[in-house]
C-alpha cells in the first residue's frame, strides 16, 4: 500500500477506542481508499459489504444474506435496524462493518441511517463495533452529511476523506529518484496511488510519458477521460472548459470568450468541476494591497487532467501520427519546466509545513498561501498569529537565482502591500555568488537548496 501510514495509524487509533464508532471514509476512486481499508482489516474480525446500485428491496436482501453467512444465522430477515443489531464478531473481538458506496443505500432507503441512529444508541455494547460507511462519490457525501440534523450528525465519530499523496509520500515511494526527479513525478501523476503504483521507477520522465501517457496502450492514456465520464455528463462542455483553463485563461470572461458558452453556464459546468475537486478557485493571500491583486480566477485542480489537458489533449490529431518521442520532444520537452514551477511551489510549502511541525521555523505558521498579482505574483507567504510573514520566492527552471529576481519579489511585496520579517529562497539549480554573500551577512535571508532539502 502505497504512502498511506498515517491514515493508517489514524484508524488504528479509533478502533482502539472503547464502545461503538461510526466513521465516514471516503474519497476519489484513484486514492485507493480500498488498500487502505484492506490493510487496516487486516488481523481483525470485519465484515465488508459492497452495496451496488439496485432496488432498495433488492439491496436490504443482500445484505441479509451475506450477514446471515458470515454471523451464522438461519431463518432471520428484517430492517437494518435488525442487521447491525446481529452484526457482530464471530470471536468476540470488536468488529470492522465496512459498507462500500454507502450512499447507494441512503439515498434509495432512509430506514437504512435510521437503523444506524437506532445501533448507535448502544453505549456499552458487549461486542463493539465499528462501522465504516465508504464511498467515491466526493460531491454526494459533502452534500449530503452535512444536510442531517445537528443531534444526527453527532452521531459520526469521524468523517475522513482520503486526500492524495503528499510530496513527501511520493520521495518515500522513489528512493532512486533525485529530488528534481520526484518533482517531475508530482507534477504529471500528482499524488494519486493508482498512478505512482504502476510508474516505472526505474526510468525517468521522458520515458514513463511516452510509454504510460502518449501510448495507446497505455495505463494513463485513457485516465482523463475516464475520470471525467465516470461522473460528469456532457464531456464535450467539460472538455472544452479544461482546455481553456490548461491554456492559462483562468478567468470567467476569458472562458466566455474562448469558448462560446454562456457565463451562467460556465459558473455551473465549474462549480460541478469543482465539487468533484477537479477545478478550484484561486484565493490570493488576503494582504494591504487587495486592489491590486486578480481576483475570480480558476485552475485545473487535478494534477494529472491538468498535464492531460495543457500537453496532450490540443494536439490529439498529431498524437495519431507521430511516435510518443516525437510528441514529446515536439509538444512536451519544451514547455515542462514552466508548468512545473506550480508545484515546486507545492512543494516548497509542503518543506515550510514540515519545518513548521518541527519546529525550526523563525516564527510560527499560522495560515499560508500564494498571493497572484495583476503585475506580479508571491510565490508564498507565510504569516504567524500576530501577522509576521515569511516571504518566499521559488525558483525552479532558472539556472541560478539571482539578487535581481529578489528584486522582481520586492516590487512584487510593494503592490501587495506587504512586508517580510524573514526570505526563503528556494532553488532547484543553485544561487549565484552575490546572493550568497548577501544572504550570509543577513539573517533574515534564508536561501534553500533543493538538493538540501
Amino acid at each position: 500500500m502505497t504512502g498511506r501510514n498515517v491514515e493508517l495509524r489514524y484508524l488504528e487509533q479509533i478502533y482502539r477506542q472503547e464502545g461503538n464508532q461510526l466513521l465516514v471514509l471516503y474519497g476519489a476512486k484513484e486514492n485507493k481508499y480500498r488498500d487502505l481499508l484492506r490493510a487496516f482489516c487486516r488481523g481483525k474480525e470485519y465484515f465488508y459489504y459492497y452495496a451496488p446500485e439496485t432496488s432498495a428491496d433488492a439491496q436490504l436482501q443482500r445484505m441479509w444474506q451475506e450477514i446471515s453467512s458470515y454471523c451464522k444465522i438461519t431463518g432471520m430477515d428484517g430492517s437494518y435496524g435488525m442487521f447491525f443489531a446481529h452484526a457482530k464478531s464471530r470471536d468476540g473481538s470488536k468488529l470492522v462493518l465496512a459498507v462500500d458506496e454507502f450512499q447507494h443505500i441512503w439515498k434509495k432507503d432512509p430506514s437504512f441511517w435510521d437503523g444506524i441512529l437506532e445501533w448507535k444508541k448502544h453505549k456499552e455494547p458487549e461486542q463493539p463495533t465499528l462501522i465504516l460507511l465508504c464511498s467515491t462519490s466526493i460531491p454526494w457525501v459533502e452534500q449530503e452529511i452535512p444536510k442531517l440534523s445537528g443531534a444526527s450528525l453527532k452521531k459520526i465519530d469521524r468523517i475522513l476523506k482520503i486526500e492524495e499523496l503528499h510530496f513527501l509520500d511520493l520521495v518515500r515511494e522513489f528512493p532512486g529518484y533525485t529530488l528534481r526527479q520526484s518533482v517531475e513525478v508530482y507534477g504529471v501523476a500528482g499524488g494519486m496511488p493508482e498512478y505512482l503504483e504502476r510508474w516505472e521507477k526505474e526510468k525517468g520522465i521522458r520515458y514513463n510519458i511516452c510509454t504510460h501517457i502518449l501510448s495507446e496502450d497505455g495505463f494513463l492514456y485513457g485516465k482523463a477521460r475516464e475520470r471525467i465520464r465516470g461522473q460528469l455528463r456532457e464531456l464535450s462542455v467539460y472538455q472544452t472548459i479544461l482546455e481553456v483553463l490548461a491554456s492559462g485563461k483562468r478567468k470567467l470572461n476569458d472562458i466566455y470568450q474562448a469558448t462560446g458558452f454562456s457565463r451562467a453556464k460556465i459558473s455551473v459546468y465549474l462549480k460541478h468541476l469543482m465539487e468533484f475537486d477537479v477545478v478550484e478557485k484561486v484565493y490570493s493571500f488576503e494582504t494591504g494591497g487587495w486592489q491590486n491583486a486578480q481576483k475570480g480566477l480558476y485552475q485545473i485542480k487535478d494534477t494529472y487532467l491538468n498535464f492531460w489537458f495543457k500537453f496532450v489533449y490540443p494536439h490529439m490529431s498529431d498524437l495519431f501520427g507521430m511516435r510518443p518521442e516525437e510528441f514529446y520532444d515536439l509538444y512536451i520537452a519544451q514547455g515542462l519546466d514552466s508548468y512545473l514551477k506550480r508545484y515546486f511551489v507545492k512543494v516548497c510549502m509542503e518543506y515550510l509545513e514540515l519545518q513548521d511541525m518541527a519546529k525550526k521555523l523563525p516564527l510560527q505558521i499560522h495560515k499560508m498561501g500564494t498571493w497572484v498579482g495583476k503585475k506580479g505574483n508571491i510565490d508564498i507567504i507565510a504569516q504567524n498569529s500576530v501577522r509576521e510573514n515569511i516571504i518566499c520566492l521559488c525558483s525552479w527552471s532558472e539556472q541560478k537565482m539571482t539578487f535581481e529576481m529578489c528584486q522582481r519579489l520586492f516590487t512584487s511585496m510593494e503592490q501587495a502591500k506587504v512586508t517580510a520579517n524573514f526570505y526563503y529562497l528556494f532553488s532547484a539549480n543553485g544561487f549565484e555568488e552575490d546572493l550568497k554573500e548577501i544572504a550570509s551577512q543577513e539573517q533574515r535571508i534564508i536561501l534553500v537548496d533543493m538538493g538540501e532539502m
